[in-house]
């Protein structure tokens, strides 16, 4: 097979393979479609989170401490969730690169999700994610948790006006939440690496 699509390097492990290099070999052996991959067709995310213009409040008005962003090479920040039938992992088999819907109604959420997985464990139905939006989403087949509980969520810390403290329950926003409201929880993980913090934040609520 001739691949017309090539993937651009950003290796995000979303189509389900760690590389571009491995997913244009997987293509080719007839293993994976083109349109696998999120960015086929042009359905790469209109921006970046870091060249978007912040005031420092969410929807509402409310200030937030800083904005969980994708790690480098990721398409989301990475997004911990329990479905409220977490047997439903086992019994359907859900794997890494598989797609899911539902609405994290544990938070009190409108907005259904679309998230493709990145690891999930059968025996304690925790899933870890990116979220994708609708469009990456058509034409796949999905599972339908229909609920979940968001369990917590990993990335990059930007825009910070209040730098991530261990055991504090701080405010943040989610890069690309649709309703652009601020979630709290509580900061668990801290990492430097050079210039840049990566986080990871739990017991998640919106308030």
């Amino acid at each position: 097979m001739n691949l017309f699509f090539t993937p651009p390097d950003r290796n995000c492990g979303a189509c389900g393979v760690s590389r571009c290099d491995e997913f244009v070999i997987l293509v080719k052996e007839g293993k994976k479609e083109e349109t696998d991959c999120i960015f086929y067709n042009g359905r790469e995310p209109p921006c970046a989170p870091d060249t978007i213009e912040h005031s420092f409040a969410d929807i509402r008005g409310k200030a937030y401490d800083f904005i969980i962003a994708p790690f480098h090479g990721e398409i989301s920040a990475r997004k911990m969730v329990l479905p409220f039938r977490p047997d439903l992992v086992e019994r359907w088999n859900i794997v890494r690169g598989d797609l899911v819907s539902g609405r994290p109604m544990g938070q009190g959420c409108p907005v259904p999700h679309f998230l493709e997985v990145i690891r999930a464990n059968p025996v304690t139905g925790l899933l870890t994610c990116h979220a994708i939006g609708p469009l990456a989403a058509r034409g796949r087949p999905c599972h339908p948790l229909e609920a979940y509980q968001v369990i917590g969520f990993e990335g990059r810390a930007v825009h910070i006006i209040n730098e991530p403290a261990i055991g504090h329950r701080m405010s943040f926003l989610p890069s690309f939440c649709m309703l652009q409201i601020a979630h709290t929880g509580v900061v668990n993980q801290v990492i430097r690496s050079g210039e840049e913090m990566n986080v990871r934040v739990e017991d998640i609520r919106i308030v």
